[in-house]
C-alpha cells in the first residue's frame, strides 16, 4: 500500500501512534507514564486541585484519577492535603520534587515535538495548528 490508498483517519491514527511513543520514549527518564505526566503538568498548570475536579480536566474517571494520583503520591511527586475551604476535601498539589519533574518532562516534550513537527515548514505547521484546534472544539 502506497499511502494514496490510506484513508484520512488511518492517516491520522499511524501519525498519533507514532507521536504517542515518541512521548513514551521522552518519559522514559521518569519513569512516569504518559497519564501521570498530563495529570502533573495539569497540577502545574492550575495549583492544587480536588480529585474530582483533575478528573475532569483530564477527562477520566474519578475513579481512574484516583489510580493516577496513587501513583504519583507513591513516588513523592504529589501530595494530598486537606482543602482549607472544607476540611473534608483534599487537594492534590505538587510537590517541590513533582514540580522539578514536571518542568523536566515539559522540557523533554517540547524537545520532542520540535523535531517531530520540525519536519513541517512554519506555515505547515500553522495550518496543521489550526485544523487540529478546529477538530478538538467539534
Amino acid at each position: 500500500m502506497d499511502g494514496s490508498d490510506e484513508s484520512l483517519a488511518e492517516t491520522f491514527w499511524a501519525v498519533t501512534r507514532r507521536l504517542r511513543h515518541q512521548t513514551k520514549r521522552a518519559l522514559a527518564p521518569w519513569e512516569i507514564s504518559p497519564g501521570q505526566a498530563r495529570a502533573l503538568g495539569v497540577l502545574m498548570r492550575h495549583g492544587a486541585l480536588r480529585p474530582g475536579a483533575l478528573a475532569e480536566h483530564l477527562r477520566i474517571a474519578p475513579r481512574s484519577a484516583t489510580e493516577v494520583i496513587d501513583g504519583l503520591q507513591e513516588r513523592g511527586l504529589v501530595e494530598r492535603r486537606p482543602d482549607p475551604a472544607d476540611r473534608r476535601a483534599t487537594l492534590v498539589a505538587p510537590t517541590a520534587e513533582g514540580e522539578r519533574v514536571g518542568a523536566a518532562i515539559r522540557q523533554a516534550r517540547a524537545t520532542e515535538a520540535e523535531r517531530f513537527f520540525g519536519a513541517l515548514p512554519p506555515e505547515d505547521r500553522a495550518e496543521l495548528t489550526r485544523i487540529l484546534r478546529r477538530l478538538r472544539e467539534d
